[in-house]
């Protein structure tokens, strides 16, 4: 044994103020969240607002689970894509249908999940495992995606991206006609030119809609293609233009796998010279060893070109529910960082695709 100090004792000593009561909450991210996963939480609100907010760096969001029937949209995604803290967005269709709600004017409740199921289903409540509403608020939303995609402008094929934005359009008019504001993910996205992709569109009530309209020989296509080719573009936008990529998960799944594919999709599909995303941040109570993390931490994202190696410190991965941390993580970023232009990344996809392809025929 030496008597030096190892350098493993490098570290901040654990010695947190007490908690009282004018304590705010940057003050107890900062202070008291020291160890465990407290301490990831704390890295990653660090990480996203220190480094992932910095001008220059592009910011992809992912959003898997029922987070928007949470109020999610409202409370936590609304206000970062106002401020600019969120750039692009890759999401499950289900999220969307059920954002789509808040924006038309129709009820989520709290409940209790002991309640009886049979009970719920003979009084026409639905329910997501607290979360609960009207059987007609189903009916309701699906009435409106079926007026909406009967319009003119869906009669032809596009990415989910012009759909979402479209669409988006038209619950921000609703929301002005009922008075409403802010309740709509999918409204604030369109009004802040924020490009949103769900990585499954068939996956959804939404897609069930497109479906149902189909049979009806309503013309609408969801091009998986120009979604694939899209994403890509605004990650190697992001590079190209001097800047950086970061993606901040929350959740798992599709979304997850589709944010981070743009990166192999540009160096091994393409063959066009990259390495991989700068910031790697994701929200989980999934666990690698039985695959719920699907080859995707950030070390192992590495070795499929999704993460650049020379980048790891820049990387957290916080084992908590996202309806608990993600709102701490905006929380925190709003509190210690000013609102970025808006980079309106949706009005610029013709340029950003035009660029890919001509790295594209240009490789060696």
């Amino acid at each position: 044994m030496t008597s030096e100090k190892s350098r493993y004792l490098g570290g901040r000593r654990i010695d947190p103020a007490p908690i009282h009561k004018e304590l705010q909450l940057r003050e107890l991210i900062d202070q008291v969240f020291c160890a465990y996963n407290a301490a990831r939480l704390r890295e990653a609100c660090q990480l996203y607002s220190r480094q992932m907010l910095q001008p220059g760096v592009t910011v992809g969001m992912t959003l898997s689970g029922a987070l928007s029937p949470a109020g999610m949209g409202i409370s936590t995604f609304i206000p970062l894509i106002e401020n600019g803290f969120v750039d692009w967005i890759v999401t499950t269709g289900a999220n969307l249908y059920h954002d789509t709600h808040f924006g038309i004017g129709l009820e989520m409740h709290c409940g209790n999940p002991q309640a009886s199921d049979v009970a719920l289903r003979e009084e026409g409540v639905v329910r997501i495992y607290d979360i609960f509403f009207d059987y007609h608020v189903l009916l309701s939303t699906d009435a409106f995606f079926r007026e909406v995609i009967g319009a003119p402008e869906f009669q032809k094929e596009m990415s989910t991206a012009e759909f979402h934005y479209r669409v988006g359009r038209y619950v921000s008019e609703r929301e002005k006609v009922l008075g409403l504001k802010n309740k709509s993910l999918l409204a604030a996205a369109y009004r802040c030119g924020v490009p949103v992709y769900t990585s499954s569109p068939g996956d959804s009530s939404i897609g069930m809609n497109v479906a149902a309209k189909a049979l009806e020989g309503n013309q609408l296509r969801l091009d998986v293609c120009a979604d694939v080719n899209e994403t890509a573009a605004i990650v190697l936008e992001a590079k190209r233009s001097g800047g950086r990529s970061a993606v901040f998960i929350c959740g798992g799944g599709s979304p997850k796998n589709f944010i981070l594919q743009t990166e192999p999709q540009l160096q091994e599909v393409l063959g066009i010279a990259e390495k991989g995303h700068d910031y790697f941040l994701q929200i989980t109570d999934a666990r690698p060893d039985t695959g719920g993390l699907s080859g995707a931490t950030p070390s192992e994202a590495v070795s499929w070109g999704k993460v650049d190696p020379d980048q790891l410190p820049g990387t957290v991965v916080c084992y908590c529910d996202s309806t608990i941390a993600v709102p701490l993580i905006a929380a925190y970023a709003l509190a210690t960082q000013s609102p970025r232009p808006l980079k309106r990344l949706y009005d610029r996809l013709g340029e950003l695709s035009q660029r890919l392809r001509s790295e594209y025929k240009k490789r060696d």
